[in-house]
């Protein structure tokens, strides 16, 4: 599978569920947290947007973008989400609070990849000759099962490496920029699939 495909497949989806979020009636932290959804949600469609191809390449504009990410998660995350924090129209799941630390692990990872982003962004996309990182095999021998080849080696868009940790800082600046996009959106995929309840 293509990184292409992975960014469509993966990041089409976040970009449409975060538009979805209505602010109407929110109040307080549950409006705060809404309104930094809906900013990660324009940097993540700006994003995607270059990592299709669908506008030309710019590594200022992904820089720009990463750091607003960036902005948004972390502790400055988790703190818009105190216990029970679940009056409308937050779309927020109990299980936040039952699984605290993976979400914690969710929003610190979030932002270890936006720092990682804005550092790959010099190296441009592996479909446009973008060396991947040492090691590392293109996005096109990709298996189906999470980025990973039969023997466990890390791929461009895979999003843990064979001890299953994140990919160090050196790692992720010398990676193109979509394989690091995509551990990105996975990871705000991955949260919003436990964490997040679906609109009716």
């Amino acid at each position: 599978m293509t990184t292409k495909i992975i960014v469509s497949a993966v990041a089409a989806a976040l970009v449409i569920s975060a538009a979805a979020y209505a602010h109407n009636g929110a109040t307080g932290v549950v409006k705060e947290r809404m309104d930094a959804m809906s900013t990660l949600g324009k940097a993540t469609k700006s994003l995607t947007e270059i990592m299709r191809g669908d506008v030309s390449y710019d590594a200022e504009v992904v820089r720009k973008n990463a750091a607003q990410i960036q902005k948004h998660a972390g502790n400055s995350m988790t703190k818009l989400f105190p216990e029970d924090s679940l009056m409308k129209p937050s779309e927020a799941r109990p299980t936040i609070w039952a699984n605290w630390e993976e979400f914690e692990v969710l929003a610190m990872r979030l932002e270890t990849l936006a720092v990682g982003l804005a550092a790959s962004a010099d190296n441009g996309l592996m479909a446009s000759g973008g060396a991947p990182a040492s090691g590392m095999m293109g996005t096109d021998s990709m298996t189906s099962s999470g980025g990973m080849t039969s023997s466990g080696t890390m791929m461009a868009g895979s999003m843990t490496t064979e001890s299953g940790t994140l990919p160090d800082a050196a790692e992720l600046a010398s990676m193109p920029t979509d394989g690091v996009f995509n551990m990105l959106a996975q990871t705000c995929a991955s949260c919003h699939t436990q964490f997040r309840s679906e609109k009716n």
